[in-house]
Order: structure tokens, then sequence, then C-alpha cells
């Protein structure tokens, strides 16, 4: 099962690549305490770590919304033919992306909103293609929503500093400005009403302008977090950032906001990369949380 429904809204992921991204816990999850993955082994294993080699796994997938009557997509993935010099495991990928996009029914140009919930490298790759040699955008009837925060922070004549280094070279000029250009864009502040069961929220730290997608349908929650969480480690210890967080105060504080919203309103955590099924069902743990249930979506190492 590639979708679920909440409410009047259904929710369907669409992978890009799940597996291995080079980094041990110490290296991803700096600040996470060595005993937080060796007990809960059972539960990371194979979806999130690999027991032989220790290197974590996570998932590039794009969430598809259908609500009120419009197709949107949370997060657009790395994208393929693009020169990712100082990030090589996402530089000039070539997958078939678009094909698992049709077969769950939806054609670019049936897009009608796009969102990313940052502007980092495996969030905004789709966003453009590569036609002839112009990035162009992916969905031309679209609207994209981005965070005029993240907009500006990552705009390269604004020359700020950031953690990634250069590891976010050419994103903004083939992924982000195109899109721009086209007059395609939407930069909003603060929050964002998308229709009556859906609303952005900025939720700041892992970037200034990163957000959270909270839906609201009948009886049913979700929010899906971007980058709040990598791992279902950070569920469990929600002071332990990615070595991503450009603010990492910020970003602790952040996470155990939405985590503490979505415990308090049962509300389906929705991050960007977990893999196995996708999402959790979280509750208050003292001063942490405890997973109680995932969604009903299929692990990636079940479907071949």
């Amino acid at each position: 099962m590639n979708t679920i429904t909440l409410g009047n809204i259904s929710l369907t992921r669409v992978w890009e690549y799940s597996g291995p991204v080079d980094m041990t816990p110490e290296t991803f999850f700096p600040e996470s305490p060595a005993k937080a993955w060796e007990e809960n082994r059972g539960m990371l294993v194979p979806d999130f770590l690999d027991d032989d080699t220790r290197i974590v796994n996570s998932a590039i997938q794009t969430w598809l919304l259908r609500s009120e009557g419009r197709t949107i997509l949370v997060d657009t993935g790395v994208g393929n033919h693009k020169e990712r010099p100082y990030a090589p495991v996402w530089s000039r990928m070539d997958t078939a992306f678009l094909d698992n996009l049709a077969r769950a029914g939806v054609r670019p140009e049936d897009v009608d909103i796009v969102i990313n919930t940052h502007l980092h490298i495996d969030h905004v790759g789709w966003n453009t293609y590569l036609d002839g040699r112009t990035w162009v955008p992916t969905f031309p009837n679209a609207t994209y929503l981005m965070p005029k925060d993240d907009f500006d922070f990552w705009h390269p004549d604004n020359g700020h500093r950031t953690v990634l280094g250069r590891g976010n070279q050419n994103v903004f000029e083939d992924s982000v400005a195109p899109v721009h250009q086209a007059g395609q864009t939407l930069l909003w502040e603060d929050s964002h009403q998308i229709d009556a069961g859906l609303r952005l929220d900025t939720a700041p730290g892992h970037t200034p302008g990163s957000c959270v997608l909270t839906l609201t349908s009948g009886s049913d929650r979700a929010v899906l977090v971007g980058d709040l969480l990598h791992s279902p480690v950070q569920i469990l210890e929600p002071d332990s950032n990615s070595c991503f967080c450009e603010d990492p105060a910020q970003a602790r504080a952040t996470r155990r906001k939405v985590l503490g919203w979505a415990a308090d309103n049962n509300a389906l955590v929705v991050p960007a990369h977990l893999g196995g099924h996708g999402a959790a069902e979280v509750v208050r743990d003292g001063s942490r949380f405890a997973i109680t249930g995932w969604a009903a979506f299929a692990p990636y190492t079940e479907q071949g």
C-alpha cells in the first residue's frame, strides 16, 4: 500500500530513492546517545540502519496529496542530471521518479501546487528538469510554495554562511531560480492556508525557513514535518539534531513543539525521509516521546 486516506484527503508516497546515505549515526546525528541506536536496533534494522555497515538508511520521496480537487506535491527530492560536486551521493542521478508519479495517476501538468518544506538539495530537485541545456519547471501549471526566509537564505547573492558549506551548491540556480523566473513561485511568511484542511507554518531551526504542513480533515490529523526528523531515534531522543541543522537550539525547540502537538492531538507524524512505514503515531513519554504505531505504507524493503 502506498496510499492512505485521512478524512477527505488522500496521502500517497512516491519513491525516488531508498538506501544508504554514507553516514553512520555518529556522523549524521552527532548529539544522539549511542544507547538509543543499540537499544532500538530491532526497530531500526533494516529500514533505518544497516546492521552490517552501521550506515544510516534513508528515503527520498515525495508526498502526494489530493485535497479539495487539487493535486499537491510536498518536496520534490533530488532530481535527475543535476551537478552536485560537493554531494556526490546525489550527483547526476537518473531515477524513474516521473514514471512513479505517473503510476500514482499524476502527470506533471496535473499538479496544482508544489510545496518545498525548505530549499535543501534533496527537497527541490524535481522542481525542474533539463530541457536541452535549460532548466525549466517540471510542473508547468503549478504554484510553487516556498518559505521566503529560505528563499532569501539560500539566494547566492545574499552570501549567507551555512553548516552545509558548499553542499547546496548549484541548487538555487538549477532548481529554485528557474521556477521563480517563470513566475510560478509564491514566497510566503509565517503561515499560509492552502485550503480548509491544509496549512503551512514556519518551523525554523533545520533551516531558517523550514516549515511543516498540518492536515486536519474530519477526525484525522497529520503533520508533514520535512527534515524536522530524519530517523525514528529523533522521536525517542528529541534533542538529537542532524548534522545539517543551521540553528541547533532552535531545531531542538521546534522538534519538541511539533512532536508535542502531534502527541496531544493524535496526529500522524510524516517526515520527509523515513523509509519503513513512512510515518509514526507518537505519545509523550516523560520528557521524550514514544512510537505507538506506524502508518499503513508498505516498507520499501518489502516491495522488492
